[in-house]
Order: C-alpha cells, then structure tokens, then sequence
C-alpha cells in the first residue's frame, strides 16, 4: 500500500514562525492537511494574506487543504500588571476588578466576574498556576478570592473558572466581529471555545447561517459541563466535530481525566460520524528542540490507534523554532503506527448503527473492500457526508472522494483516511478519477486498480447514495 495516504490528518497553527509563503508551501509538502487560524492572536489583514498564499500553496501543490477558523471566546485574562508581575502567598487575599488597575491586592481583569462567580467558587489563575478560591463579591465589578498557594502572577495570563455557569454567554464582541468577517473569507471551519452545551452550537450555527457561511463548527471542549456523559453526546450530534482541547481541560476538569475523556470523544465522533481533533501539546518539546520526546511519540501513537482523525500542532508550528520538522516528526508516526497496529480493535469500535440507508451502504463498501483487496475506496458525494460515513468505519485503505464542490473538498481535507478531488458531476466521475489516479501511478506501480466505487444513480445531488460497484482499471 501507498504510504503516501496518512489515515490521521495533520493540522497546523500558523503563527509568525511560518507566515509565509515559502513555509506554508514547506509545511504542506512536509505533510500538513489543514491550517488553523488562532484569532486570540493577529489582524483581519494579515488573515486575508495568510489565506491567499494557503490556497495558492494548495493549488501549486494540487492538495486539498481545510482553513480553520478558530475563536478566541471568553478567554478570561488578567490585565497589565505593575512590572509585569505580582507576587502571591497561601492565605492572602487579592481583589480582582474589571474597573480598576493594579494597584497593590487590587489586580484587574479582561472581564467583569462579579457578574458571574458565586462565593465558594474555584478561580485558577495563571492558566492554573495559581489556585484560588471565590470569598465574597466586593462591588458590581469586583472580587475577592483567597489564594490557596503560593506563586506569582503576570500580565494578561488565563483565568480557568470550572465551575462557573456563563449560561451561553460564550461569544464576545470580538468573536461576532471576526464571525462576520470570517463569513466573507474562504474558511471552512470554525471552531467555537468554552463550549458549555449543544445550545451553544446551535446559537453559532444560526449566526453563520444568518451571515451565509458554509462552515462547519468544530466544538472546542475544555469545560467541565461539556464532559458530562449526556451534555457531551449532544454537543457531538450538534456540532460537525470536536476538538479535545486538552489544555484548557486539564486546568478545569483536572489532568488526570483528559486522556479517558480523549478516548470518549473520539468514540462519540465515530458513532456519530463526525470529525475528532486532539490538540495541545502534542510535541511541545519541539517549540525549542528538533527532537520530540518518547511521551509525545506515543501520545500521537495513541491518538492513532483510537481512531482520530486530525491531531493537532499549536506552538510548535506557530512560534517554535523547528515547524517542518514538527510536522515530518508527526507524519512519521502516524504512517508507522496505522501500518503496524489495527485501529479498529474491538475497544475502540463504535456502534455504527445500520439503520439508516447511508451508513448501511458505507459499511458494504468497506466491508467488499476489504474483502476484495481492494487498492481504494472511491466515493462520489456532493456535500462530503458519504465519504464521512464512509471514513468513521475506520478503512484501512485510502478513501478518495470526488466531488463538484470545492467547499466540501477542502472540509474533507481533514477527514480520516479521506484524499479529495474536485471534479464535475458525471456518471462516469468515480471511474474517471480511478482511471486517472491509476495513470498517474498515484498507488504506484501496480498492474490493475482495483475501486470499490459508492455513488447514485443522479450525481451531484445530496443524499442519493444509493450503489456500490467494483470496477478493475487495468
């Protein structure tokens, strides 16, 4: 089999360490599949050059590649500190005001808490460093915590509230200002922060809907309402993915749950046939070393074996000093591990739920597939939903997809074992792609191509999917 199909996608922060052409067409041929946009970080200007070059890369590539939107949310900060820091002990009591500057226990903060916070409340400053605990409201816009342990805060550090109920109030002005925008540019996915309930999606959708976006939402989950058994299963049906933001979770929810609810999400994702992200500190090493460790090996090993579909570089190819070699670090991994372990072992199988036409016509093709030893799994579908149900049967061969839609092309550019074409609508589109592939040595050098083709009898129209055939391209 050709390795040149990673099963597991790759996504890429950009950031100012490869905001360029040159490293953006160096990062997809180093094996990037999709790009995200970190909008805590960076203008509407540089987003609209950043974008030109990712799709002229693209093109000059001839790879399909998703563009991700990526929202900053209620990400709760401090404000500018008096000589950038502050210095705590266990038992003092400070007072943060969203009215106010630093002044000695006074420290201001990006956002008014008093509005939201409950005496008794755990506050974690400092992205967690610093613990502490909710003792009174002093005013409209000010409260007092007890510091549980002693450390040392800095300017515009996070602040994790896990038990605070912000009641859907999760989109900022910002956010609404860079949805507008975003919904004139060419993303293909946004992802929504903090997300507390399937509310919360629903919310968003309607306002990229009302805005005329085709994007997908991508629910970040790193609260601890999110997790909750029943909370969780409706945010993965609402949603078009999840990211499992492990960073963010580990402060809220406590480290020691992030890799069980890691394993729960991409299970959901599968049974659900959606698209799984695991991000955050996936080779962070790699920011200042061009060596990753044995750990973080494993952790992309993990996230191979259970079936994810993207994982996720942040720092390291935004800021770190070694991006493509990051990238490459992660490729190799994920090539080795899905061509020496099975990913769809018994633990990790979701219920695929045969009673509904598409999903029973996904199972057949991957089942005579792999009874046949066939080279791929050729899809024809207009808006991506056969190839996805396809790729959450977790194939162990290459699924290409062609398709009239560029939008759907581009989503798919992060789906499992999935490779997009764009072409017009025919009923000859899936045997013509086979038949070009195969002239292209795509595969290889091999004598007869053989295609497991899922298609319907009216192509380009959603939902049609009605046949499975093989065809053998000599």
């Amino acid at each position: 089999m050709n390795t040149i199909f990673k099963r597991t996608k790759i996504l890429a922060t950009l950031g100012p360490a490869t905001s360029t052409p040159e490293k953006i067409d160096e990062l997809i041929k180093a094996g990037t599949n999709g790009f995200r946009f970190n909008f805590s970080h960076g203008s509407h200007e540089e987003r609209l050059e950043q974008i030109k070059w990712i799709r002229d890369a693209s093109a000059a590539n001839s790879r399909t590649v998703a563009v991700l939107q990526d929202l900053q949310g209620p990400k709760i900060r401090l404000g500018t500190l008096n000589d950038n820091r502050h210095d705590v002990k266990k038992g003092d009591e400070i007072i943060l005001d969203h009215a106010a500057e630093h002044n000695g226990n006074v420290l201001p903060v990006q956002y008014n808490l008093a509005e939201k916070v409950k005496v008794g409340e755990p506050i974690y400053l400092f992205d967690g460093k610093v613990r502490t605990t909710v003792t009174r409201i002093v005013s409209e816009t000010a409260i007092a915590l007890r510091v549980e342990n002693d450390g040392f805060l800095m300017s515009r550090k996070g602040i994790n509230l896990p038990d605070t109920d912000f009641g859907g109030d999760i989109l900022t002005e910002k956010d609404l200002a860079d949805i507008e925008f975003g919904a004139t540019q060419d993303y293909d996915y946004v992802a929504l922060s903090f997300v507390q309930s399937e509310e919360d999606i629903n919310n968003l959708r309607q306002i990229l809907t009302g805005h005329g976006s085709g994007a997908q939402i991508i629910a970040k989950i790193e609260t601890k309402a999110a997790i909750r058994p029943e909370t969780l299963e409706a945010i993965v049906r609402a949603s078009d993915g999840i990211m499992v933001a492990r960073g963010d979770l580990a402060v809220e929810a406590g480290a020691e749950v992030v890799p069980i609810v890691q394993r729960q999400i991409i299970a959901l994702c599968r049974k659900h046939g959606k698209l799984s992200i695991v991000a955050t500190q996936m080779l962070a090493s790699m920011v200042d070393a061009p060596e990753p460790t044995r750990a973080e090996i494993s952790d992309i090993a993990t996230a191979v074996v259970q079936g994810a579909d993207t994982v996720m570089l942040s720092d390291e190819t935004a800021n770190g000093s070694y991006p493509i070699e990051a990238v490459s670090a992660m490729r190799k991994t994920i090539l080795y591990t899905q061509d020496n372990w099975p990913v769809n072992e018994s633990e990790t199988t979701p219920v695929t739920h045969l009673n509904t036409r598409r999903n029973a016509i996904a199972h057949a093709a991957v089942t005579i597939a792999e009874e046949i030893n066939a080279t791929a799994i050729i899809a024809e579908t207009k808006s991506g939903a056969t190839a996805a149900n396809i790729a959450k049967m977790r194939p162990h061969l290459p699924i290409c997809v062609v398709t009239s839609n560029p939008r759907a092309a581009q989503q798919l550019a992060l789906t499992y074992a999935t490779r997009s074409f764009v072409r017009a609508d025919g009923e000859k589109a899936g045997s013509d792609l086979a038949r070009e592939l195969k002239a292209q040595h795509y595969f290889g050098d091999i004598e007869e191509l053989i295609a497991v083709i899922v298609s319907g009898r009216q192509p380009g129209v959603v939902g049609g999917t009605d046949t499975v055939r093989v065809r053998v391209i000599e």
